[in-house]
């Protein structure tokens, strides 16, 4: 992304599980920014970290500040609508990002328009190949 986008931050909101830590460790190295929320099991013993709400403050924060040009937003989840609306009528949104187009928001499609992209075509570039010892 840094590359490709020219992402000069790229922040990972992401709920806190200190078992998890050697992924941490590795996602800082990568050069993410991690942003923690507490988590909690529910019921059935699943670990559900509701990020939302602190990724778009985080954006807002960073709009009213001026410390960004631009975002780029990796999501299908259409509660993140009002932000990339914001952000496209601000001409602050570079990119989304949408891991699945077949479960993409289809309220996210029509507000990012153009500036919509989908990773499932892209699996060949990014997955993991282990490489040969031969």
């Amino acid at each position: 992304m840094r590359e490709k986008y020219s992402v000069g931050i790229a922040y990972l909101f992401i709920g806190y599980i200190p078992e998890n830590q050697d992924l941490y460790d590795s996602l800082q190295k990568a050069g993410y920014v991690l942003k923690f929320k507490p988590v909690l099991p529910n019921k059935d013993g699943a670990h559900k970290g509701n990020i939302d709400a602190d990724l778009v403050l985080q954006r807002l924060i960073d709009f009213y500040e001026n410390h960004f040009e631009g975002a780029v937003i990796v999501t299908s989840d259409g509660d993140f609508y009002s932000l990339v609306k914001f952000l496209y009528q601000h001409s602050k949104l570079k990119l989304v990002m949408s891991p699945y187009k077949d479960t993409c928001s289809s309220l996210l499609k029509k507000t990012a328009r153009e500036k919509i992209v989908f990773m499932n075509n892209l699996r060949h570039k990014l997955e993991y190949k282990k490489k040969s010892t031969a």
